[in-house]
């Protein structure tokens, strides 16, 4: 999966794809992962797909109540921010280089992967 937790995603389809401001003009929905399933192919953003939840009182000093929680995305329905532009891009992959050109290996061996934004080129893993 290309999104990891801690990213600064867009809402790119569904209900939740725009906010209107008090001015009427339309802005799609960003929020930070909280978290990803990624065999479910889900994402936890924050602040995005509230849901009511009905809750019990617990304990005898508590309320119930009806709660607002965030419900998971699926990953297909959100883009990754580009950190230069702004904008919701799509991200690619490449194999981490040092300054002389060479290929940096990760513990294991084998060459580290980076994530970069497909519009700006900036990379997404620092």
């Amino acid at each position: 999966m290309y999104i990891k937790t801690g990213d600064t995603v867009a809402v790119i389809s569904g209900r939740d794809q725009f906010v209107t401001d008090k001015k009427g003009n339309k802005t799609r929905k960003t929020g930070r992962v909280l978290k990803v399933y990624p065999k479910l192919e889900k994402v936890l953003v924050e602040g995005v797909n509230m849901v009511k939840k009905h809750e019990r009182p617990k304990t005898q000093n508590d309320k119930g109540g009806i709660m607002e929680v965030e419900a998971p995305l699926r990953a297909s329905n959100v883009a990754i921010i580009d950190p230069k532009t702004g904008e919701p891009t799509r991200v690619g992959y490449r194999l981490k280089t040092d300054k002389n050109g060479r290929l940096v290996l990760g513990t294991n061996g084998k060459p580290v992967k980076v994530r970069y934004a497909k519009k700006s080129g900036a990379s997404l893993d620092d």
